[in-house]
């Protein structure tokens, strides 16, 4: 992978993680359409994943803190209940990431065909939150649990995470600003994680990098960062305005280009 190659795909990885259009499914994209090898693809899709889990951070650096000034108190407060409520949400990835780790890997391998299955289903997500009333409700455990689900199924690129928690929130009755709050933090600890360990993957085994390089992940990781930022801000309002279904169209319309493209 060359730093113009990463470039591209930490611009692309930065934009399309808050926007519900799935930033794995146009990294495995993008890397198809610049020829990236395979096996360079989960490795730089967690150092930039990491960028705008950073960027996230930043965004929402009010809500974090006020969740750790709440958490330190060492009482059962308004805090410690949302913090456990994200830790709920955080079990089913959890698991898959320590069970299936074999086959989510083989799925960032370059198969086009499935990301552009996965990205109609994700249209159809969207589609469904055209049915949604103005929702008022707030997230429970059993939600944060069931979300917590559909974040572990959204580890397949081509189905976007942020689109499909928010989109399940929102058809469970949970209202646009608490769905889209609690998406984007879900999602910090179990990205973590997943650095943490490649980490140490790549200190026991250093040739796994060998086909990518510091410089690319380091411009990668910087792209990604900065363009969060802006994505992160500009989801925020999209949801708050009600217009997921122009996404939808998107992804319909990527998936079939794709479809073409192979037959």
């Amino acid at each position: 992978m060359t730093i113009v190659e990463a470039l591209i795909l930490g611009l692309v990885q930065g934009l399309t993680e808050f926007l519900p259009i799935s930033s794995s499914g146009h990294l495995v994209l993008g890397s198809f359409i610049l020829g990236v090898k395979s096996k360079d693809n989960l490795l730089f899709a967690i150092i930039v994943h990491g960028a705008t889990v950073l960027s996230t951070m930043v965004v929402f650096r009010k809500e974090i803190m006020a969740l750790l000034a709440g958490l330190f108190k060492f009482r059962w407060n308004e805090e410690t209940n949302y913090v456990a409520r994200l830790l709920v949400s955080m079990l089913p990835v959890g698991i898959a990431g320590l069970l299936f780790e074999d086959q989510i890997e083989g799925f960032f391998g370059g198969n086009v065909v499935f990301v552009a299955l996965m990205l109609l289903i994700t249209g159809l997500l969207l589609t469904a939150t055209l049915f949604v009333k103005n929702t008022k409700g707030s997230i429970t455990f059993p939600i944060a649990f069931m979300i917590g689900i559909v974040q572990a199924i959204a580890i397949l690129p081509g189905i976007s995470r942020s689109g499909a928690t928010i989109s399940v929130s929102l058809l469970l009755g949970v209202e646009k600003s608490k769905a889209t709050r609690f998406s984007f933090l879900m999602v910090m600890a179990p990205i973590a994680g997943a650095m943490l360990l490649k980490t140490m993957q790549l200190l026991k085994n250093p040739d796994l990098a060998l086909g990518i390089g510091t410089g690319a992940l380091l411009a990668g990781f910087i792209v990604a960062f900065l363009s969060g930022l802006l994505a992160c801000n500009w989801m925020i309002r999209i949801v708050r305005q009600g217009n997921l279904f122009y996404f939808a169209i998107y992804c319909f319309v990527v998936a079939t280009m794709v479809l073409i493209a192979y037959w």
